[in-house]
């Protein structure tokens, strides 16, 4: 069987590489497409470095529109010469859709699926209907989203498990971890972002709500887990700050910063939810440029934080835009390092979590995996 698969950055790049090795497991496979470092460590051949496509927000785009055009057009007449048994398109829409939809306009009966839905529940709702005319199957990380693919006339959508469900035992604190979690100076952990927009945004902000938080709490251990590709913009940036974090790297630092920190600050993202399912009580700030500031008024959802999304409740507090300043994001932290009912209403909503994203059986890639192969042989996944 031949596979066409194709990512936009580096979550893709995790999820992909996942996918290509549930899939190898049940039968032999080649594959195509393109793909960071994890999946052509697995097999990919890429068409092109991921690094060419992998942007983010409508000025960056806009910017990079025409390496972005010339590199859909690229890929999608590579697939269609390459004749594959499916294409599976995974996360950033804005370029894997565009080729789903070309490539599909040539070859009308090859299978398509999306690996990671669009928040067609989120924003643009009609995006849901228009895929079922080039997506086959959505394969979703949330577990709503099936419910909502189903309500706004989406294609057939299966919850396959968020892939941070498969490394709880390295999420959780050991008994250890748990004690210091409770032991003074209380951890407070540091997230301003993975993107070098949110830093430029967002960096001071956190310094300077560190320093009001530090003015009430003293003793402090402030870690900042810093992602690898931004490392340096972050160390320069928190030079200025009044009170320095303590900044760590790698993954294993972040998840042992995890599992003993009292509470978070972080940007909105993924991270988030990796906070949600650590038990780590937060408190989430965002920011925009003025330009998408504007989309604001499309968005169909009172919340933009995931653990809220799932468990149906606004149980982590978020601050957008003017709001996400020091004050009010000192005032809700706060509460959060000492044993209080703000504490307590977040890890009572996070205890939740584990049921309502469990899957009945084994992992999001092999659910995933079944799923694709079953679409490539024109069976009903659901069957």
């Amino acid at each position: 069987m031949k596979i066409a698969m194709v990512a936009g950055e580096a979550s893709g790049d995790e999820l992909g590489y996942k996918l290509m090795a549930a899939l190898k497991r049940r039968t032999p496979v080649s594959f195509i497409g393109v793909g960071g470092p994890r999946m052509e460590a697995e097999g990919l051949t890429s068409f092109f470095p991921m690094a060419d496509i992998a942007v983010m927000g409508i000025v960056p785009v806009i910017k990079k529109l025409p390496t972005l055009l010339a590199r859909i057009r690229e890929t999608t007449n590579k697939i269609i010469a390459a004749r594959p048994d499916i294409l599976v398109i995974i996360d950033s829409p804005d370029f894997t859709h565009r080729v789903a939809k070309r490539v599909r306009k040539t070859l009308p009966n090859l299978p398509v699926v999306d690996y990671v839905s669009p928040s067609v529940w989120a924003w643009r709702p009609g995006r849901a209907k228009a895929m079922r005319a080039y997506v086959d199957h959505v394969l979703a990380l949330l577990p709503f989203e099936p419910a909502a693919h189903q309500r706004l006339h989406g294609p057939a959508c299966t919850y396959v498990g968020h892939p941070l469900t498969e490394i709880l035992t390295t999420l959780r604190p050991s008994p250890a971890e748990a004690q210091r979690r409770d032991a003074h100076p209380f951890r407070l952990l540091v997230l301003p972002g993975s993107r070098r927009s949110e830093i430029r945004r967002l960096l001071a902000v956190f310094g300077e709500t560190v320093e009001r938080v530090a003015r009430i709490v003293p003793a402090l251990d402030i870690v900042l887990p810093a992602v690898p590709h931004l490392h340096d913009d972050i160390v320069a940036g928190v030079q200025s700050w009044p009170i320095k974090p303590r900044i760590v790297s790698g993954v294993d630092a972040k998840y042992e910063a995890f599992r003993t920190a009292r509470a978070a600050l972080a940007a909105s993202g993924t991270v988030t939810l990796e906070l949600a399912l650590s038990q780590v009580p937060t408190v989430v700030a965002y920011k925009v440029s003025k330009l998408e500031e504007q989309l604001k008024y499309l968005i169909t959802v009172s919340t933009i934080v995931l653990p809220n999304l799932i468990l149906g409740e606004n149980a982590i507090p978020e601050f957008l835009q003017a709001d996400a300043n020091p004050e009010q994001l000192s005032v809700a932290l706060l509460p959060l390092l000492g044993d209080t009912p703000e504490r307590t209403l977040q890890m009572k909503a996070f205890a939740k979590l584990d049921d309502l994203m469990r899957l009945p059986e084994g992992t999001p890639s092999d659910k995933a995996a079944e799923i694709v192969l079953a679409t490539a042989q024109g069976l009903n996944p659901s069957s």
